[in-house]
């Protein structure tokens, strides 16, 4: 059963609330003060606090660290009638979860009470995360030891050393630019620049320019001398992101540089050459860019020398944990924050979400994730909808029902059925929420009251789940 600590001066707002949350089967306590909340702290652990800011002695705002300290596992949703920005700013840095202005919208309310309960996890369901330092050196490196990564490391391994051109492809979001890092890293020349080009980014005399260089007054705006890209890579490598957007034109000029080692600066009568490594990256279809004629074969064939193809992130879900883990490292060291565990429930859904911005759009999602949380730990309400909905479908599971329920009361029932789910999904929790259709933190209440199950273990490759044997209900 939820239990909800109501602290409100208003008597008759206090008196609704709790009509409303006892008609949905919690536990309802009231405090018309902050003192008087804190008196009831040895008596009441409640799952969630709805306080209010504007009170007689201390305010909301001026109890909140008292509160948080008096309940350190309670979720508080602060309500105000007054619609200050500062109060509600100072609210949510000082621990609030939420912040709902009055005459309180019911509907409003019930979804913040229910985002806050799914924040609430169980200590042994939560995935550890490495918090060792996050070193400025690992901004760069490869993540992942699914099959497909240990592939692409054992290429450029063999590729590192050698001159030849690389093209690499895969869909936006996989991690092309540090694959091409990475043979720069292992190669001869490591100690030489490594300069990356966006070559969908500029218009096509910009581009020309910013590859080649240009002499002063070689066109409008051209104040100064610029020198080229392709110069600067000398000695060491140059990566062309996106090859695939470059015009016909542009494409005559970078084959040229691969063939001859060199070009001209626009505005320039004298040729320039370079000894820069070539490694281009893509996340079109060459083969219908060549077909259509948008793309030269000549240059096509220059290009990919050796070919490295990066899988989407949905068809190496092993890796997922492991970029969890470094992203969220990168996350804590860019917000100076500590977010250290993981829901069970939100690795499910980190795992079973099909990513189509991939590593990218996992980054992101950890980046807002960390900024959002309150604690050290991304509980489920923290994660956009879209990836809450992808959750895995699961089987539902036809547990054998008693013949005859005629001489068992309401709660025998549930207890039963609770039980019968319980042992056709092997006591995994998320499964028997999905076919029960209820929430965990509510199952957790109903496991506790019937005393339905033992300890809990966590699998580290998977989500987490009851011991297999779990104790048969009481009958009668």
């Amino acid at each position: 059963m939820t239990t909800l600590l109501i602290i409100d001066d208003d008597i008759a707002s206090c008196r609704m609330l709790q009509m409303h949350f006892q008609g949905q089967g919690s536990r309802v306590v009231l405090a018309h003060s902050v003192d008087e909340s804190l008196a009831q702290a040895s008596e009441i652990q409640p799952d969630i606090i709805i306080l209010d800011i504007r009170m007689p002695g201390r305010s909301g705002l001026e109890g909140l660290p008292d509160i948080k300290n008096a309940y350190p596992d309670s979720r508080i949703i602060m309500i105000t009638a007054f619609h200050d920005m500062n109060s509600t700013i100072q609210a949510m840095q000082d621990g609030a979860d939420d912040y709902i202005h009055k005459p309180i919208d019911l509907t409003e309310l019930d979804i913040s009470v229910n985002k806050a309960l799914l924040s609430q996890t169980d200590s042994e369901d939560d995935i550890q995360i490495n918090a060792q330092p996050f070193a400025d050196s690992s901004l760069n490196t490869m993540v992942g030891s699914s099959a497909a990564m240990r592939d692409i490391y054992k290429i450029i391994g063999r590729v590192a050393q050698s001159p030849a051109s690389v093209l690499i492809t895969g869909e936006s979001g996989t991690g092309k630019e540090l694959v091409a890092r990475a043979i720069h890293l292992s190669s001869e020349r490591a100690s030489g620049p490594f300069i990356a080009i966006n070559c969908a980014a500029l218009v096509e005399t910009l581009l020309e320019s910013d590859m080649f260089g240009h002499e002063k007054g070689a066109f409008t705006g051209a104040v100064n001398k610029q020198i080229g890209k392709f110069a600067l890579a000398n000695d060491g490598t140059i990566f062309l992101d996106e090859v695939g957007e470059l015009s016909l034109n542009m494409q005559a000029k970078l084959l040229r540089v691969l063939q001859e080692k060199e070009f001209i600066p626009i505005g320039s009568k004298h040729t320039q050459t370079t000894n820069a490594r070539v490694i281009a990256a893509t996340n079109i279809n060459f083969s219908d860019q060549v077909k259509n004629g948008q793309f030269r074969e000549d240059l096509f064939y220059r290009l990919q020398v050796v070919n490295i193809h990066i899988p989407p992130l949905r068809e190496r879900r092993d890796d997922i944990f492991d970029l969890t883990q470094v992203l969220l490292g990168r996350a804590n060291k860019e917000m100076n924050r500590n977010v250290t565990r993981v829901s069970a429930d939100v690795m499910q859904a980190l795992c079973d979400y099909d990513w189509p911005g991939n590593v990218r759009e996992l980054e992101n999602v950890l980046i807002k994730s960390v900024a959002m949380s309150t604690r050290d730990i991304i509980s489920a309400d923290l994660l956009p909808d879209k990836i809450i909905r992808h959750i895995s479908q699961y089987p539902e599971a036809e547990p054998d029902k008693p013949k005859d329920l005629t001489h068992l009361s309401l709660q025998d029932v549930e207890k039963r059925h609770i039980q019968s789910i319980l042992e056709a999904t092997n006591g995994h929790k998320g499964k028997t929420c999905e076919i029960l259709g209820i929430s965990r933190p509510r199952l957790r209440r109903l496991i506790k009251q019937y005393r339905l199950t033992g300890s809990v273990t966590v699998d580290s490759h998977t989500d987490e789940a009851f011991p297999n044997t779990v104790q048969k209900p009481e009958t009668g």
